[in-house]
């Protein structure tokens, strides 16, 4: 009984080019810095919208993120 073995292979891997990678990068880092600034610091003297409107709408994120607010 004659049994054959596979032999590997060498293979290259696909990685994507940094030049396709870096615009998502620098898109989702300014979206994270937005939101960080909205959950954190959007109120009182750094405002930039009127009123508590967004505090009411982050007010549970920054308690889970450990951001004091009261």
């Amino acid at each position: 009984m004659a049994q054959s073995v596979a032999q590997p292979t060498a293979t290259t891997s696909a990685a994507l080019p940094l030049k396709a990678i870096a615009p998502w990068a620098v898109f989702f880092g300014i979206l994270m810095l937005v939101l960080l600034y909205f959950v954190g610091a959007e109120q009182g003297a750094t405002s930039v919208f009127n009123g508590t409107d967004v505090h009411e709408w982050v007010h549970d994120a920054r308690h889970l993120l450990g951001f004091p607010c009261h």
